[in-house]
């Protein structure tokens, strides 16, 4: 506009110069119409100038209400988004009332008005008001067409953190009724599901998270190993229950110790002793580990000398674990080496006391019918059972 403005302006200097300097400076003669008109060039190049100006002037006017709109649109939006930035501001910085109220305010003008009012429910909820923060996300739910899992996401995040889980549910159910893949109504109905320890329905989404890849792995297998030890904790496994659980846990994690734990704990419960030992003993020559020794050592395994060979031959290179001491101890009772499972379990308290180690030897010493010796060993043992203090008073000697 400004470059035509200044080509039209040295066009008119140019011709009314060169009509002044130049003696012969053209001849032009218009007839239309039985109208004729005549004048030099420099005239009619200053007409068309003088035209093409006005042409420019009645588009402006022309133009005018249309680009008024658009400025004073630019201006609400402009307006609306330092509204809304102010908002953001004041959520950041924990001022929620206000942070609420200049989002909503500026929701109607917003670009992207489902944006302002999930914001909005976020700050209602962080203020305990769950009633307003379910009518922002209404708000939110009638604002823009095909963003219904958004809101509902949004919404069953809330829910889950204020522990409507039930809500939570059906938000999220709504979701995969349609979608049973979505990967983040599938993370957050995990996290449902941890919440409520529901344990069995966990188990069954963990195939379809490693699928999605929309949880940490280090979240999901935590989540795994937790849901598999309560699975094997679970009251009348057989064999082939156990095995088939075994089987369904990823390879990856098979080595971890709790979990190797876990499936002895429960074979042993359910009769199958030496197949838990046997498993056991594999583990160990992999990784030490204090559980699976303190099981081992509760096994009530038929050949209780092999038991006790095997436990002391570990002794040998970990004299001072005081829960191989312990094992070692429980297996000397069962073979009714009496003073063997005193020095045992005596030792195993001077280096860690515990309260089953107390209790055992609390029952040795009735066994050996020293009452006061076993009466002392039993408080000391529901004392620290009781106070979870390792800071206990340590046995030396005899007890």
């Amino acid at each position: 506009m400004r470059f035509g403005l200044l080509v039209v302006l040295a066009l008119m200097i140019g011709a009314i110069a060169t009509h002044f300097l130049l003696e012969n400076n053209g001849y032009v003669l218009i007839s239309f119409l039985g109208y004729t008109v005549e004048m030099s060039v420099p005239i009619l190049l200053l007409l068309f100038g003088i035209g093409y100006l006005a042409i420019r002037l009645l588009a402006r006017i022309w133009n005018a209400p249309r680009e008024l709109g658009e400025l004073a649109a630019r201006a609400r939006l402009e307006r609306s988004g330092r509204q809304i930035r102010r908002g953001f501001v004041a959520l950041s910085e924990g001022k929620l009332a206000r942070g609420e109220r200049l989002l909503t305010k500026g929701a109607a003008k917003s670009a992207a008005p489902i944006l302002n009012y999930l914001a909005a429910a976020r700050a209602a909820q962080m203020q305990g008001d769950p009633e307003r923060r379910d009518g922002w996300l209404k708000m939110a739910y009638a604002q823009e067409t095909g963003a219904d899992n958004a809101v509902l996401l949004t919404q069953a995040e809330l829910q889950l953190s204020a522990a409507e889980y039930e809500q939570a549910r059906a938000s999220l159910n709504r979701i995969t009724e349609s979608q049973p893949q979505h990967p983040q109504a599938l993370k957050l109905l995990a996290e449902l599901h941890y919440q409520t320890h529901d344990w069995t329905a966990l188990m069954g989404l963990l195939p379809a998270l490693r699928r999605v890849k929309n949880v940490p792995l280090a979240q999901l297998d935590a989540w795994t190993k937790q849901v598999y030890q309560k699975q094997f904790s679970a009251a009348n496994l057989d064999r082939e229950q156990i095995e088939k659980l075994w089987q369904n846990l990823p390879r990856t994690l098979r080595k971890t110790s709790a979990l190797v734990a876990g499936r002895a704990r429960a074979l042993a419960a359910c009769g199958e002793q030496d197949q838990a030992q046997i498993e056991i003993r594999k583990a160990l020559k992999t990784a030490w580990d204090d559980e699976l020794v303190k099981i081992y050592g509760e096994l009530n395994l038929p050949d209780r000398g092999a038991q006790l060979r095997q436990t002391e031959s570990w002794l040998v290179a970990r004299p001072e674990d005081s829960t191989l001491l312990l094992a070692a101890g429980r297996a000397c009772i069962r073979n009714e080496l009496w003073g063997k499972a005193r020095s045992y379990l005596e030792s195993s308290i001077a280096i860690r006391p515990t309260p089953d180690a107390y209790h055992q030897l609390g029952k040795l010493m009735l066994q050996l019918d020293e009452k006061e010796a076993a009466t002392e060993a039993f408080a000391k043992g529901l004392t620290l059972s009781n106070s979870g203090d390792p800071a206990v008073p340590r046995i030396s000697g005899k007890v």
